[in-house]
């Protein structure tokens, strides 16, 4: 059986490196794909103006699209018409129907008040990349009904260091008002693509994707910077605007009565790991 990796990135790649030790076969699909490790087949191929070619034996498909600009024309180019195609390819190309999961983003949830959400929440997006997003979504189940559909945090882990850089840097400043921010490190995040797929009963619709710790943006800098041992960012100056977006707080309840386990379930140990070089398995 054939596992394949539409959007072969930085998250695409660990999952596919999670199945291939798990042995299976995997391919991988971006546009320059002698970028890939060795453990990965892969197919060049452009996803947002091309039908690509699927083995016939592909039991699991994962979509992990990342848009060349962020413009509403980049994400359509990167979500919906690349979500059209690999639809295309399956319905065409695929013997049996595969198990198929579409890595999606809590922005779909235009919360932004501090308040609480998970899976039953109405995903009614604000931004306008958001609304792509959520039409993205949207396509996928009505191509293939039976998608799962992952919503992830913000990632961070191995070489998504920028709020590190910019405190370690010192151009990072403090807002003065709370925002609350979600997060998943990488591997969890890929961790937890593989555990969905290989669940025995078939996969809910719906997941969010963030760690356990919903926390205000403060915390997480101010930690990192204890943990540089720099002096902690100052705060910003006066945005000049009376009310400030808060964010929201994401739950993980779903995904963790699913079975999954977190190896880093909170940004204290995951961000630690990343400050330590740990993890960190492929370029």
């Amino acid at each position: 059986m054939t596992v394949v990796i539409a959007g072969c990135g930085d998250l695409g790649t660990e999952t596919g490196l999670r199945f291939a030790a798990l042995g299976h076969r995997v391919m991988g699909m971006r546009r320059s794909a002698e970028k890939l490790p060795r453990e990965i087949e892969g197919q060049s191929v452009d996803l947002s103006a091309e039908v690509p070619t699927l083995p016939a034996d592909t039991s699991i498909v994962m979509i992990a699209m990342s848009p060349d600009e962020r413009s509403v024309d980049g994400y359509r180019a990167a979500y919906v018409d690349s979500v059209r195609s690999i639809a295309t390819a399956i319905k065409r190309d695929c013997t049996v129907p595969p198990r198929v999961l579409y890595v999606s983003s809590t922005a779909v949830y235009g919360v932004d008040d501090g308040g609480w959400i998970d899976e039953a929440t109405p995903a009614e997006p604000a931004a306008p990349t958001a609304v792509v997003l959520r039409a993205a979504e949207e396509l996928l189940l009505e191509q293939l009904p039976d998608a799962t559909i992952l919503r992830l945090g913000g990632i961070y882990g191995p070489g998504r260091t920028r709020q590190i850089d910019r405190i370690r840097g010192g151009v990072e400043t403090i807002s003065r008002e709370s925002r609350f921010t979600n997060l998943i490190h990488r591997d969890d995040a890929a961790a937890a693509i593989v555990h969905l797929m290989a669940m025995p009963a078939r996969p809910e619709t719906f997941y969010i994707g963030v760690d356990d710790c919903s926390v205000d943006q403060h915390e997480v800098i101010e930690f990192l910077a204890r943990s540089l041992d720099v002096p902690v960012p100052p705060v910003a100056a006066e945005s000049g605007s009376p009310e400030r977006a808060r964010g929201k707080r994401c739950r993980n309840t779903r995904l963790r009565e699913s079975g999954f386990v977190f190896t880093y379930p909170t940004y204290r140990e995951g961000y630690a790991a990343v400050l330590t070089g740990a993890g960190a398995r492929h370029p």
